[in-house]
């Protein structure tokens, strides 16, 4: 094993990483809105964060490259700010990814965040709290494991993410790579036992990760 099997593998989990963090900020936000604030909206809205959980990977490549293409004008800004496109890199991948983790990670904070009782936030803000401080010391602390279950969930959908990365962020050796498209190009190249160390990667990553989560399951349940 050399420098060109390892990429692969690490890419996926800086991708996963990154997407993580961004589907968290979003998932929090979007709970927010639907759970603590019942905002107006939330079926509308809530459909919208379902959608990538239910639509074809194609379609989702197919829209990222609509949005981000370089005829489309969110496309030509992001060029004209960084002096390149965004399609066929890291950055892509990582959209990609926080794509389809992202309503994974919301069902969870949002599921979280609806156990939290409500009398408890409401004796908080009759000491004298906020609706943030309310949030932020009572809310978040008490719906703390979902929102852990949230993000290793997220985590494994992003590290085995394909479909929509091969079309907006594509499939380049020692740049965009990912385990899962390094399995189909190993595939398609009849290398069958390359493919299968990746595939050991990650079905080894995704059972630790998914095992930890049945851990906290089991915590919270006792």
């Amino acid at each position: 094993m050399n420098g060109d099997f390892f990429f692969p593998i690490q890419l996926s989990i800086q991708v996963a990483c990154m997407a993580s963090a961004v589907s968290l900020i979003l998932a929090v936000l979007a709970a927010y809105r639907t759970v603590i604030t019942d905002g107006r909206g939330s079926s509308v809205l809530e459909t919208v964060y379902l959608l990538p959980l239910v639509l074809p990977p194609s379609v989702l490549g197919f829209l990222l490259l609509f949005v981000f293409g370089m005829n489309s004008p969110v496309g030509r800004t992001v060029e004209l700010l960084l002096g390149q496109t965004i399609l066929f890199s890291k950055s892509a991948a990582v959209i990609a990814a926080v794509i389809v983790s992202f309503p994974l990670m919301y069902q969870s904070v949002k599921t979280g965040f609806a156990e939290v009782n409500r009398d408890i936030v409401g004796a908080s803000k009759v000491d004298g709290a906020s609706n943030w401080k309310a949030f932020y010391h009572v809310v978040l602390p008490l719906a703390k494991r979902s929102i852990v279950m949230g993000v290793i969930l997220g985590f494994t959908r992003a590290l085995g993410e394909f479909g929509a990365t091969l079309m907006f962020a594509g499939n380049i050796p020692g740049k965009t790579q990912t385990i899962s498209t390094a399995i189909y190009v190993a595939l398609e190249s009849g290398e069958s036992h390359l493919a299968w160390k990746y595939a050991g990667v990650s079905i080894g990553l995704s059972f630790l990760l998914l095992f930890l989560m049945k851990g906290l399951e089991g915590r919270k349940d006792g």
